[in-house]
């Protein structure tokens, strides 16, 4: 197909592109399985016949859907031999992302989480309707159910969604104060300073991928949480250190370690505290963050 054949085609994509990424990453929890599904799409799309798609949003939602699905069940084959804890890859997003709040909660690590619990199809159903509030009728058409069933899957998905997300999650501004005050006390090896800022009941998730080193189940607690921590900072072969940055639409740090980097950690910051820390240290999904965070050194 010649190149001014595809131009329409290619325009319409380029358009669309930071939505149908946006689709597929809270459908897969990975930039690079995203990515792969964005490829696989145009694809698909450049031998649509434009002329008989009424609305092309609407159908390059479903083509990436579709994707995204086939490689979903894929995926969890592939979670189910992982080693250790796992978490969604860490994505890099921009202010204005955070600034949309019900964007930047969809995409939170702490959603993300909540998502794996859901089946593909549910799932799907869900980024489409609540993230993105796609019709009853066009979600119908993409995960391949009667608009009747599709209510059914969103009332229940949303049901088990919401009796499993954090309920008192606070500003952005909030979040970032928690992750200031959680930085210091993290350089200064300082226990109290540390208990004073974690909830009482707070969650530590870190992912290794059976490369790096890292806790294999969940700590919970703020004592067992941050003697876990200072303990684990003096073993340390070198020099931490950790910039403030945005991830996963909320304010979360990246960490070196000699200049290197060692991992992200993201946070759920709620009335009472941190509650949540999440640390991905296994390079394959440290691979994006980076690329761009070398890029942004520059």
């Amino acid at each position: 197909m010649s190149d001014r054949a595809t131009e329409p085609a290619t325009a319409t994509f380029v358009a669309h592109r930071n939505l149908l990424f946006t689709v597929a990453y809270e459908l897969l929890g990975s930039a690079a399985d995203a990515e792969d599904v964005l490829q696989e799409t145009w694809l698909r799309w450049i031998d649509v016949d434009l002329g008989r798609v009424r609305d092309q949003r609407a159908y390059l939602v479903r083509i990436t859907t579709r994707q995204a699905l086939n490689r979903l069940r894929t995926m969890r084959r592939r979670k189910e031999a992982y080693v250790g804890s796992w978490l969604p890859e860490p994505l890099l997003t921009a202010p204005d992302v955070a600034e949309d709040v019900e964007l930047a909660e969809s995409v939170s690590m702490a959603l993300m989480l909540v998502l794996e619990t859901l089946s593909p199809t549910e799932r799907a159903v869900f980024v489409l309707r609540d993230a993105f509030d796609v019709s009853y009728d066009e979600i119908a058409a993409a995960v391949g159910r009667s608009p009747a069933a599709v209510r059914q899957i969103a009332h229940r998905a949303r049901q088990h969604v919401n009796a499993r997300r954090p309920r008192d999650v606070v500003s952005p501004g909030e979040t970032r104060a928690a992750l200031e005050s959680f930085q210091r006390a993290v350089e200064t090896g300082d226990l109290q300073a540390l208990l004073d800022v974690l909830a009482p009941e707070v969650v530590l998730v870190a992912d290794g991928g059976g490369v790096r080193q890292a806790v294999p189940n969940q700590i919970i607690g703020a004592d067992k949480v941050a003697r876990m921590i200072v303990g684990g900072l003096g073993k340390v072969p070198g020099r931490l250190t950790a910039a403030v940055t945005l991830l996963n639409g909320s304010p979360a740090l990246v960490v070196h370690l000699d200049g290197e980097l060692d991992g992200v950690m993201a946070v759920r910051v709620g009335k009472a505290g941190i509650g949540g820390l999440y640390y991905v240290r296994n390079p394959e999904k440290l691979t994006r963050v980076e690329s761009e965070t070398r890029l942004a050194r520059r």
